[in-house]
């Protein structure tokens, strides 16, 4: 008996031993590297504490070591995992320790439970290891990881990374960084600092972070003791809202520049036809749709055949578009719209019954479903001209393409000799007539010519939305009100009547909603029809005195 309790003893003490030689050489592991890692921390982050585990992950971000980068890197990477009641790093099909990197056995490893804000932490904390990278791309993507979280535990790094920081642009970027977490912090004049930091870069997504500073606790009295401080937030609270202003005005400007000029190039076509034929053509959107929809088939066969140049199948769709609309457009005029002049009321009911046949064709062609057009990459993100404004690149692009379109049909219009006979059958059929103009060919041409550019308009809406068979239906209302607006076969006036609509939509929906500021512009254009019949720019010649 006692020989057996000699042996528990024996065992008893070895067991210590062999826990204590492993303590120690982690210890010796961590402190050769300078790393606090303990594993109160590992039993932690194994743990189903929340709480518990946000002290590891800051702890851990606080420490810098290699270990430290190491099993954060793996806890963003989801290679950490749980290993009975500590934690292992898995690589390949090892697990090792992340304190001392040695082998540890894996059989019972279990997947780690992180929420969505310990990840947030954790990427935090992973990046910035990064700050004092000497690669600049991963500064900057440093700064960007952690201004989406900021945090007060790397003010001390973000300080010795801003006086490091060569770079202008992440410079200024560090500054804003550090103002969010200097914010809180115990002397007053950095929490100054931080505040005439924020307000400098104008940005009013940040005023958040500002408004706790001048608010009041329950007791009555300031959150923030110094009254500098509390003025200082007060007037960068002014500025930021002011810049506010200032990026929603330019904004809906933009905005409504970017309709109109997807209105002028639905217009501009329709205020040809209409202008010269006299035709109200309720299928016009439809050439739109054909438009975009001849795009979506060029892509797809730069997709199939020649993927590497995706990026240049616009320079192929511009052209499809055009011709592919302006076939269509001849055909309907030469078999249809031709017998129909002089009848407006049978013309409208005509086009009407056309646009849903012509919808129901490319149902049947390519399906009832919306069908997407991807941008080339070219034309994917934008720039930030203010803080909290960012103007897209393929709405910029849409908008010089409206604008070049309009000086392209400009010059056919007033350089060709087809512009000539259009300008002349449009003032005074009769006498065009009687000088040999071929009337019937000039309206077949000029009715292609349009539905063309309606197809350029298309190739445009498809790069900022889905296509489907509906597309032009959304366009054909406000393209007849651009029209009427600006006056009949009137370029300029188009080209007003399409941004004016625009920018009257975008700036009337903040205030009234969609709906009521369409029926509102609708409205006021009826009126301003009542006072001025002929639109903004009169037509001239015989056939206006008529």
């Amino acid at each position: 008996m006692i020989t057996i309790r000699r042996w528990t003893a024996a065992a008893l003490v070895l067991m210590s031993l062999g826990a204590a030689l492993t303590m120690s050489s982690q210890a010796v592991a961590a402190a050769s590297t300078g790393s606090t890692i303990t594993q109160d921390d590992l039993h932690a982050l194994a743990g189903d504490d929340f709480d518990a585990k946000a002290q590891a992950i800051d702890h851990l971000a606080a420490d810098g070591s290699a270990q430290a980068t190491a099993l954060l890197k793996a806890l963003a990477d989801d290679t950490a995992v749980t290993v009975g009641d500590s934690l292992a790093i898995q690589k390949d099909d090892k697990y090792l320790d992340p304190i001392t990197g040695a082998p540890v056995k894996g059989d019972d490893a279990g997947s780690l439970t992180l929420n969505n804000v310990l990840r947030a932490k954790v990427a935090t904390a992973a990046a910035a290891g990064a700050l004092l990278s000497p690669d600049h791309d991963a500064r900057a993507h440093a700064i960007d990881t952690m201004l989406q979280n900021p945090s007060p535990a790397f003010k001390t790094l973000i300080e010795q990374a801003r006086q490091k920081e060569t770079d202008a642009v992440l410079r200024k970027r560090l500054d804003q960084l550090w103002a969010q977490s200097a914010l809180h912090d115990a002397d007053p004049n950095k929490r100054k600092e931080a505040i005439d930091l924020i307000a400098a870069a104008g940005d009013p997504q940040m005023r958040d972070l500002l408004l706790p500073i001048i608010a009041r606790q329950a007791d009555g009295t300031f959150a923030e003791p110094d009254a500098t401080v509390r003025s200082a937030a007060d007037i960068a609270l002014t500025q930021l809202a002011a810049a506010q202003r200032r990026s929603e005005f330019f904004g809906t400007v933009f905005a409504g520049l970017s309709l109109g000029s997807v209105l002028l190039l639905a217009a501009l076509g329709l205020a040809i036809t209409y202008g010269l034929i006299g035709v109200i053509n309720m299928a016009h959107g439809e050439f739109l749709m054909i438009g975009a929809y001849a795009t979506y088939a060029v892509q797809t066969l730069f997709q199939r055949f020649l993927p590497g140049a995706f990026d240049f199948y616009l320079v192929a769709a511009v052209p499809s578009a055009f011709v592919v609309a302006a076939a269509v457009g001849f055909v309907l005029e030469r078999t249809v719209i031709k017998h129909l002049y002089g009848r407006p009321l049978e013309t409208l009911l005509t086009t009407f019954g056309i646009s849903l046949l012509l919808i129901q064709a490319v149902r049947t062609l390519f399906g009832a479903q919306n069908v997407e057009v991807i941008n080339p990459s070219w034309m994917s993100g934008g720039i930030a001209v203010l803080p909290n404004l960012m103007l897209p690149y393929n709405r910029i692009v849409i908008l010089v393409f409206a604008l070049v379109v309009v000086a392209l049909t400009w010059s056919v219009l007033n350089l060709t000799r087809l512009g000539l006979f259009i300008r002349a059958v449009t003032q005074n059929r009769s006498m065009a007539a009687c000088v040999g103009v071929k009337t019937g060919r000039v309206d077949s041409y000029a009715f292609a010519f349009g539905a063309g550019i309606a197809g350029l308009g298309g190739c445009a809406l498809s790069q900022i939305g889905n296509v489907g068979p509906d597309l032009g239906q959304s366009y054909i209302i406000d393209s007849f009100m651009a029209v009427v607006l600006g006056g009949v076969g009137q370029l300029a006036g188009t080209i007003v009547g399409a941004f004016g609509l625009g920018i009257a939509n975008k700036l009337l929906e903040p205030v009234w909603g969609a709906v009521l500021a369409k029926i509102a512009v609708l409205i006021l254009i009826v009126l301003f029809i009542q006072k001025r019949p002929q639109g903004m720019f009169a037509l001239k010649g015989r056939s206006a005195e008529a």
